[in-house]
């Protein structure tokens, strides 16, 4: 016989299946099998190797244990923040082109710890939407809220432009209702909601917003006026709710965590058992991570869609106009960043400096978590992580 495995391609199946010493009759018998089955395996091979690219197309997260960078800019990110340089940061990991090649946990964190990654997580509304779209229960984000809060009217502030508010504007923190968590005075300020039982109603019962420092909404970049307003994005927890049909953390669990393999996390809800997009939910940085990386796969996960790539084409577009350089899409924060050259990336943001961010152009995603809670430099501590550290690392 002779050998299984041939020094190259694949294996000679007439030397398998066949001596070499045969009459007529099994030579021709052997030389038509053989033909059919070589041909057999041409079209095999070529189906495996589509499947292939379908698997890899959207590179997947490889979480094998990163080898010891050599590169200088990861290597003094590391020294830096070991040294307190950004204070309290908790983990930072960094995946390129699927395969994970920096997972670092400072501050007495590890694999296993749970981050309150505070408003970065109302991120997560946005993410459910698009798979509630895809499982047909919605239309879209211009669907006037009251269609599906017909069970909150009468609202306080009665106003007829309140039946105009389209889930769209709850989204880009653009409606026309008076919230605004950045101002201290504002009624809608989010920690008057906090002490409220029914969050949606608190929304919805918000007077008309005036417009006196700043430009109204035609008179700004993309025809809105941006006001951050956690009530907003609570509500559109419980319009997708209603939209389903059942509760939306086990909508989550079936639909997001499970294909993405989410086993380990503390939901926080509101106090009518909602599940709560205003933030507070508490994730293992790795599954943090498998959030960014299915957004960067265009909503992919081993071949399976999870997320319409549609949708997150117009969930990381620029729909408002936050000030000078940083835009918002749908529940997104859009910026660039880098030193030499920028590149443009969308991310989850929350009190503190915590990022779930994604670098398209580089193939890159990140995830920042820090305890720098209400730390005026928190935010500016990761956006130099992000562009004096990670970015010249994943340029080479």
């Amino acid at each position: 016989m002779a050998s299984y495995y041939p020094a190259k391609g694949w294996p000679d199946v007439n030397s398998i299946l066949f001596s070499e010493k045969q009459d007529p009759y099994i030579a021709l018998t052997s030389t038509i099998f053989t033909q059919n089955t070589r041909r057999m395996y041409r079209v095999s091979f070529s189906f495996f190797f589509l499947f292939l690219l379908q698997q890899t197309a959207f590179a997947q997260l490889n979480f094998s244990k990163p080898k010891a960078s050599a590169d200088e800019h990861l290597q003094k990110l590391d020294s830096a923040v070991l040294a307190g340089k950004f204070e309290q940061i908790t983990s930072i990991l960094v995946a390129k082109k699927g395969q994970v090649v920096y997972e670092k946990y400072y501050n007495g964190r590890n694999q296993d710890s749970k981050h309150n990654t505070r408003s970065a997580t109302k991120t997560m509304a946005t993410l459910l939407m698009g798979i509630a779209i895809r499982e047909g229960h919605m239309t879209s984000e211009q669907e006037k809220i009251f269609k599906y809060l017909k069970h909150k009217l009468p609202a306080q502030n009665p106003d007829p432009r309140k039946e105009n508010i389209t889930i769209e504007d709850l989204l880009t923190m653009s409606s026309i209702l008076e919230c605004n968590d950045w101002n201290s005075f504002s009624r809608g300020n989010e920690e008057r909601m906090y002490i409220i039982e029914d969050w949606t109603s608190f929304l919805l019962d918000l007077p008309i917003r005036s417009y006196p420092f700043e430009p109204k909404p035609a008179d700004q970049p993309y025809g809105r006026a941006f006001s951050y307003c956690s009530a907003g994005a609570a509500a559109v927890a419980e319009i997708v709710q209603v939209a389903i049909g059942e509760k939306l953390d086990q909508f989550a669990e079936k639909h997001l965590f499970d294909p993405l393999e989410i086993t380990d996390y503390e939901l926080g809800y509101s106090p009518e058992g909602t599940l709560n997009t205003a933030g507070g939910s508490q994730y293992r940085s790795r599954d943090l991570l498998k959030l960014g990386q299915l957004c960067l796969n265009e909503g992919k996960w081993k071949g399976q869609e999870i997320i319409p790539a549609d949708w997150l084409k117009k969930a990381t577009t620029p729909k408002a106009r936050i000030q000078e350089g940083i835009d918002y899409g749908y529940l997104f924060w859009l910026r660039e960043y880098g030193q030499e050259k920028s590149y443009k990336t969308y991310y989850m943001s929350g009190n503190g400096g915590q990022k779930v961010l994604v670098i398209p152009d580089l193939d890159v995603s990140v995830v920042i978590t820090t305890t720098n809670y209400n730390n005026r430099n928190a935010h500016p501590y990761t956006n130099e992580i992000v562009s004096d550290f990670i970015i010249p690392a994943m340029e080479k």
